[in-house]
């Protein structure tokens, strides 16, 4: 059998990271791209193959589209969306510039880039695309307005597009991990910094007693249901290597959980349950 190819965003570390490691080592051909070069660099060094890919900017994603053909001669048999990031703050604090840049890149650059190697995979019958979304996708959380709704308008476009290619040879498939051990925390600061000015907030003792200790705690004691990047991606081998691959993946506890109370509480009970979280 020829070897199997896969473009995995934000492959830096966690995530990403993870299943480009795990899926090299299974046989996969593996594209790891990651938006920082010096991080491209490390993990040419450590064997795998990768190049530049920032979602927010367009003309990186039509090169990264063109290298990855270039390099397969003209095919792609899986496409794994993962790069993303956080901006914790409360929605009366979000500026609209903020909102705009973190939806260009955990909303926007995803589906720029289906849309650029869905052609491919309809002409050569055959592919799946994968989209890592969150149990923040299922279930709204306070102080993570901004990361709330990009997911939750994921969620919708993914269904969407599964409808529309129903009857295609391209499977479109959501992951919807819960909470993973990873550097989204320590890297929302940066984002946190330049966008909310919590200081003049009318919020700003909660700020101070609940957001900003939990962002910047040095050594956090693992979330309820924590598990390590590994979990997620076991879910993704099964939604690649699977002849029937689901619809979905729930990852994590919290996820199956979090399911299952949108589905039987109402809109008033499950305010109460996520309020206290």
């Amino acid at each position: 059998m020829a070897q199997k190819s896969i473009l995995i965003t934000g492959c830096s570390s966690g995530i990403g990271y993870d299943a480009a490691h795990t899926l090299h080592k299974r046989g996969w051909r593996v594209f790891a791209t990651c938006r920082q070069e010096t991080d491209c660099e490390r993990l040419r060094g450590e064997g795998l193959e990768s190049f530049l890919l920032d979602y927010a900017d367009e003309d990186s994603i039509k090169a990264a589209v063109a290298e990855t053909l270039s390099r397969t001669g003209g095919t792609l048999d899986a496409l794994y969306n993962n790069g993303a990031y956080a901006l914790p703050g409360l929605t009366q604090d979000y500026p609209r510039q903020a909102l705009r840049e973190i939806f260009e890149t955990n909303l926007f650059g995803y589906f720029d880039l289906i849309n650029q190697i869905l052609p491919t995979m309809l002409a050569q019958g055959h592919g799946r695309i994968i989209n890592c979304s969150s149990v923040l996708g299922i279930a709204a959380m306070r102080a993570r307005g901004a990361y709330n709704s990009t997911k939750f308008a994921m969620e919708g476009l993914t269904d969407t597009m599964r409808l529309e290619l129903y009857r295609q040879p391209v499977d479109i498939i959501l992951i919807e991990p819960g909470p993973i051990t990873t550097d989204i925390r320590v890297n929302a600061q940066p984002h946190f910094e330049k966008w909310i000015d919590w200081e003049n907030s009318s919020a700003r003792k909660l700020y101070e007693r609940e957001l900003m200790p939990r962002l910047y705690v040095e050594n956090p004691t693992p979330d309820k249901g924590e598990l390590p990047p590994s979990a997620v991606t076991a879910k993704l081998i099964h939604a690649l290597e699977s002849k029937r691959p689901r619809p979905r993946y729930y990852v994590t506890t919290p996820t199956y959980v979090a399911s299952i109370l949108r589905r039987i509480l109402p809109t008033r009970a499950m305010d109460w349950v996520f309020a206290k979280v």
